[in-house]
């Protein structure tokens, strides 16, 4: 049952259990973003699939988290099963049938997909102070630290190069004050403990090079259809901060690279965010207003974003008002929250007099949903009891045999695999520290000052103290609190590109 145009869901059913007319998602509302909610065990997982397969077969890559293993089986071929044949018989899907679907396997620690990494200098001091929960004085130690890095021309791309960096901080701490506002040595030595519990947590290896090509999201298959990029997220959800802040980062990349596009036909690339939950949980306040300027921006880039989460109170109400294609699996309610969870949900549809809505998202089956959709100039349908239709990639897992057949004839096979390790701020830092000691003893026996090492604009001789006035006359720096030091650095990129400072000031990147 196909349509141009349109994205076939499943069939809505009459009160007394008939058919009554197929269901649609409007290819060219695919960037209006969606919302997939249910309980555990309700379908979400195989809704988010279809989802996947349809926009792939409409020529629209795909990215999708794959939180239990679930969603890998989406790059083979499905089985012909009984009750499979059976819902495509109730629905009256006559074009069904099975096909695997291009796929690339990504993985933060390299063991079921590619490599996946980016930058510290990428990620940017905001996200980075979110990954590391780090207090308001630490985040505005990690706005002086980047500007360090800028101002000395040393890359930050791993770990050890923060903390290379953090060492330099905490050794020079009087002179660092004087120039960006008063840096403390507790709130370095606490950014480099957490620094320790995230390598501990295995992010040494999502920091690094070679950085992910958010182009290498946007692929097409030889036959047209989009590849569908699957995040093998099973191991990453032990540290699920790191797992929200990865897939906010790539959000913003995708924001900051891509072009505006308006409402194209179809979308360049459809986003499914699973465990969307973890997105917000204990985010601040100015953090999730952020959050919420790039998804209602992302749109005219062509992007669309699904949040997949368990209750619609999981989002917060300023992101949930942006998103207008909805699938909503059962809900329980027998706590006071889940009755609000309930009532929530079914406020958010356009009601249909033929049910209470309220009442069906407590009795639906599994592989049922209401549906609602944009149509005609973008308003919503009306709500929907809809049989979701069966997937034509297999449902479950693959062996692991299977993931690694799929992973070695990736397009991007041996792209992101080996680690690059050029020079920036660690060898930089490291470098200078023996040239100085080296100095040091050189010195020793005329008993001169030699030996004590800095980073340009922070030496003792006229030059360099020179240097540092002009360089702090230029960037605006003097002696600030750390909040007027970054509150100028986001000002001032503000002013210098609209396009980089809706994303770099929203999220805290500075681009290299």
């Amino acid at each position: 049952m196909t349509d141009e145009g349109k994205l076939f869901l499943g069939g809505s059913r009459n009160p007394d259990d008939s058919f009554k007319k197929a269901e649609y998602l409007e290819l060219k509302f695919g960037n209006r973003h969606g919302l997939i909610t249910g309980a555990t065990g309700t379908g979400k997982t195989v809704t988010l699939q279809i989802l996947a397969e349809s926009f792939s077969k409409a020529g629209v890559p795909v990215f999708c988290s794959d939180i239990k293993g679930d969603l890998s089986g989406i790059a083979m071929r499905g089985e012909e099963k009984d009750f499979l044949l059976k819902r495509a018989e109730q629905i009256q899907f006559s074009d069904y049938d099975f096909a695997d679907f291009p796929t690339i396997f990504l993985d933060l620690y390299g063991e079921k997909g590619h490599r996946v990494r980016t930058t510290i200098a990428e990620m940017g001091p905001l996200l980075l102070a979110r990954l590391m929960d780090a207090t308001e004085a630490q985040e505005g130690v990690l706005n002086i630290a980047f500007k360090i890095a800028d101002e000395g021309g040393m890359a930050l791309l791993d770990l050890k190069d923060l903390q290379a960096l953090l060492n330099y901080m905490g050794e020079h701490t009087s002179e660092i004050s004087s120039r960006y506002g008063f840096v403390s040595k507790a709130s370095v030595g606490s950014l480099q403990r957490n620094l320790l519990v995230l390598e501990q947590q295995g992010a040494e290896h999502f920091f690094g090079e070679p950085a992910l090509d958010i182009r290498d999201l946007m692929r097409t298959a030889q036959d047209g259809r989009g590849m569908i990029t699957v995040l093998a997220a099973e191991k990453l959800m032990n540290n699920p901060r790191l797992y929200a802040t990865f897939l906010l980062w790539l959000l913003s990349e995708l924001f900051e690279e891509l072009p505006e596009v308006g409402d194209p036909e179809k979308p360049k690339l459809v986003f499914f965010f699973d465990e969307a939950h973890l997105l917000f949980n204990e985010a601040p306040k100015v953090l999730t207003e952020r959050i919420e300027q790039v998804v209602r921006l992302i749109r005219s880039k062509g992007v669309g974003v699904y949040f997949v989460t368990q209750n619609p109170l999981d989002v917060p109400e300023t992101v949930l008002a942006q998103l207008g294609n909805r699938v909503q699996h059962a809900l329980r309610a027998y706590t006071p929250r889940e009755k609000k969870a309930v009532k929530t949900a079914a406020e958010t549809f356009r009601a249909n007099p033929a049910f209470n809505t309220e009442e069906a998202i407590t009795a639906l089956g599994t592989g049922e949903a209401l549906v609602s959709t944009l149509v005609d100039e973008g308003a919503p349908s009306m709500v929907e009891r809809t049989l979701i239709r069966p997937p034509s990639s297999r449902i479950g897992p693959l062996i692991e045999a299977e993931r690694q057949q799929v992973i070695n004839r990736s397009p991007i096979a041996g792209q992101y695999d080996r680690d690059v390790d050029r020079e920036s701020a660690y060898e930089i830092l490291m470098a200078r520290a023996k040239k100085a000691e080296a100095e040091k003893h050189e010195s020793e026996a005329d008993g001169s000052a030699a030996g004590r090492w800095t980073l340009p604009g922070f030496g003792d001789d006229p030059e360099d103290k020179l240097a540092s006035r002009r360089s702090a006359g230029r960037s605006g720096y003097q002696r600030e609190t750390v909040v007027e030091a970054a509150m100028k650095s986001a000002a001032r990129s503000m002013a210098n590109s609209l396009g980089r400072a809706i994303v770099r000031g929203i999220l805290g990147s500075l681009k290299r």
